[in-house]
């Protein structure tokens, strides 16, 4: 989803890092995926990263997490930051090297002069930068960049997801005995971190299509399912073992070709249930939620209608 995202990563004189984002996590695992990030594109060791979100006394100011967008935007604007790291690098590594910038090369952690053996370590930049006894005329000390990160489009993760259930016409009762998965995320940077947000979104739609309702009473306006004593949230058992498979095709409009998983599970999920449902009933159309009593009615009314 669109508007800009800020990011902040700051080396710390003893080579760790500490970043900063707008993005906030609840669950979605942010620490692992953007400390991954950070780790991949500067060579610093994923220990010595350290993520910060949700303190408004430390973080910049954000746009926050929803629409799937916290690696695609959020992890776009700290892949700029290290982008701006990594430039300013490679000017205090060039003075310390006596070579020109053009010819600094950088991977790994490593800043190079082309075609020699000249070698600094980002760490040792880190330390040079704050100890400035040795730096470059008219370049400001430390090494600490802040970035923000404006998306030109959508990203489109797609994909296909299969559910086969079991009916019993005498009870109405509906079982999922398989479910493949199959989506396209671009990049992923943390395969099981998808997988799990892959599994929790099915939970959600499953969850959407064959239990979970709202009812009001009809005189008074009063929602009568307010709590969950009354209001029927999906478990375990209701649930089988995902299959869950991935494609990669990059996004081409961010620097990290990634494009957002967090919602694919619900989205698909109640479609796919739902269709395999009325497919298994001979009918063409199930109010949700597939409940017991509504997919009993339809199996009588099939019946009837045969007769």
């Amino acid at each position: 989803v669109g508007l800009w995202e800020s990011g902040e990563v700051r080396f710390n004189p003893t080579g760790s890092v500490t970043v900063f984002t707008g993005s906030h996590s609840h669950g979605q695992g942010h620490e692992t995926t953007f400390a991954q990030l950070i780790s991949d594109r500067l060579g610093v060791p994923i220990d010595q990263v350290e993520v910060v979100h949700g303190d408004t006394g430390s973080v910049p100011f954000g746009m926050g997490t929803y629409g799937s967008r916290s690696l695609a935007v959020g992890g776009s604007a700290l892949a700029r930051a290290c982008d701006k790291i990594i430039e300013k690098g490679k000017k205090i590594a060039a003075h310390l090297m006596e070579a020109s910038v053009d010819d600094i090369e950088f991977s790994a952690g490593t800043f190079r002069v082309a075609g020699t053996d000249k070698t600094k370590t980002i760490g040792e930049i880190a330390f040079a930068a704050y100890v400035p006894h040795n730096y470059p005329e008219g370049l400001e000390p430390g090494l600490d960049e802040t970035a923000f990160y404006d998306p030109l489009n959508f990203t489109y993760p797609a994909g296909t997801h299969i559910c086969e259930v079991e009916i019993d016409p005498e009870t109405g009762v509906v079982e999922i005995v398989d479910w493949v998965a199959v989506d396209d995320f671009g990049k992923v940077v943390n395969p099981m971190i998808v997988e799990g947000q892959v599994h929790g979104g099915i939970a959600q739609g499953v969850g959407q299509a064959l239990v979970e309702n709202c009812v009001y009473d009809k005189e008074s306006g009063q929602l009568l399912t307010g709590s969950f004593m009354d209001y029927c949230m999906p478990r375990a058992d209701d649930l089988p073992s995902f299959k869950v498979g991935m494609t990669h095709t990059p996004c081409p409009h961010n620097p990290l070709g990634v494009k957002g998983c967090g919602e694919a599970g619900a989205i698909a999920a109640p479609p796919a249930l739902i269709n395999a449902v009325t497919d298994a009933l001979g009918i063409k159309h199930l109010d949700m939620p597939a409940t017991p009593e509504r997919v009993w009615h339809a199996v009588q009314q099939r019946r009837m209608a045969a007769e």
